[in-house]
This record gives structure tokens, sequence and C-alpha cells, in this order.
């Protein structure tokens, strides 16, 4: 899964992407690296970003949405909004990307349901302007797994059939560098709820953290962090990076074959 933040204040390429016309050539780009599904975002989810109105969010992605539909790849509208997810659904998204998984817009869920689209649902603790303030788990991997099966049942009993449900544990979302690496270690217990498990730490602080290395510098931090990610579980990798990221994967998924 590609990234394209159509945002001027993301964390990792604040603006590079913020005209449509060099959204969609980028989104171009991540098809032609290898990408198999193309995440098209337009409000930044950033640590204390501030939030955007839905008709300035709309404005931003459905040009990019509308480009990138034709190609043969699957497009993912990451939104929090049934009005983006509606149009962007119109537009030729087949995805919801819900990084709140239905809890800040409660028609979404009535949205994505009339409209056959898959779905991820995240963990995250509070929204994007207080997730990092003081983040605090009884035990972190108990209570996000809680979580995503609520979520899971809120979700089926919306209408959505299970099997266009994916979950994601929302790495680096309301969560402290030790909480990250604990749900990363023990991914298996959040991919044994049984259904497909997104994993994205591309470029995350965390990575920062753990190797001194700035936001443009966290390729090989991602890299092993999905490598580790494949081998508990996860099968949908978000990230910046698509070429090294599609390579790295090949050769885990043919070693864990092997094994």
């Amino acid at each position: 899964m590609g990234i394209v933040n159509v945002t001027p204040d993301s964390f990792s390429d604040a603006g590079l992407f913020y005209d449509a016309d060099a959204a969609v050539a980028h989104g171009r780009e991540l098809i032609a690296d290898g990408a198999a599904i193309v995440d098209i975002g337009g409000e930044s989810t950033r640590p204390r970003a501030e939030p955007v109105g839905a008709d300035e969010e709309i404005r931003r992605v459905v040009p990019v949405i509308e480009a990138l539909s034709v190609d043969d790849v699957r497009i993912s509208i990451d939104t929090t909004k049934a009005a983006v997810a509606r149009r962007a659904l119109d537009a030729g998204a087949t995805i919801v990307n819900d990084v709140a998984a239905f809890r800040f817009d409660r028609e979404i869920a009535a949205v994505t349901a009339d409209s056959g689209a898959t779905c991820v649902l995240m963990h995250m603790l509070g929204d994007p302007r207080t997730m990092q303030d003081d983040p605090r788990y009884d035990e972190v991997v108990s209570d996000v797994k809680a979580f995503l099966e609520e979520r899971l049942a809120y979700a089926t009993s919306e209408g959505i059939p299970e099997e266009r449900i994916w979950l994601d544990p929302g790495i680096g979302f309301g969560k402290t560098l030790e909480h990250n690496l604990e749900l990363i270690a023990r991914l298996d217990e959040i991919v044994a709820i049984g259904r497909p498990v997104v994993f994205g730490a591309s470029r995350k602080s965390f990575l920062g953290k753990l190797t001194g290395r700035q936001v443009d510098e966290r390729l090989a931090g991602t890299i092993a962090s999905n490598i580790i990610a494949y081998e508990h579980g996860a099968r949908v990798f978000r990230v910046h990076d698509v070429a090294p990221a599609v390579d790295a994967l090949k050769v885990a998924a043919a070693t864990v074959r092997r094994a």
C-alpha cells in the first residue's frame, strides 16, 4: 500500500504532493514500483495535526483518485469522514481506510456497507491532536486487540461483511516507543483475530528514536519492522518507499514459506 499525502503538513513529505498533478505522478510512480494499493489522504494524521473540513479534503483527493482509478491498482481513501468517503468511492476508490475505526463519523460505516467497499479499521488513542500527549494502557496488546475486536463487531453489525474488513494496530497512533515495540513483537496476537492485518510503520518517529535518523533516513528501519511484522502474520504494508519494501517482502515471503 503506497502512500500519497495530498496535504501541506504530513510528517514525512509535507507539501511535496499537495498539487494534484504532483500527487497523480507520485501515485503512478508507486504503481510502477509495485504497489498493489495506493492510499490517498487529504488530511494529515500526524501528532497534533489540525483537522481539515470535508469540502477541502474532497477538493484535494477526488481529482487524484479520478486520475489514478483508470490504472490497474486498487485505490484506498484515507479519511474519517462519511462525505469524503462517499465522494472518493464514487470517484473510483474501493477501500475506506479510517484511522478512527468508524468512531468519529458514524455514517461512514453505512457509506462503506452500501458501496461494497473494503475497510481498514485502525486503533488510535484519542485523536491526532492529543494521541501522543501521554498514552497509557493497562496492557497495550490486550487493549488494542480488544478495541479491534469491538470495532470488527460494530462494522459487521452495520452491514459490512467480515471478509471485507481489515485491521490495523495503529503503530505510532497514541503509543510510546515501548508500546510500538511490544505490538510488533506480539503482532501474531492481533493476527489471531482472524482478519488481514495492515501494518504501517513507515518512517515513523519510533524508528527515529531507535536509530537517531531523520524522517527521510528511516528506510532501513522501516524495512526491518516490516519483515518482523510479516513473520508475525501482517500481510498489508503501508509504506512511502514502495520498491525497496516490495523487494524485501518478496525475500521474506520466499524464506518464510521454506521454514
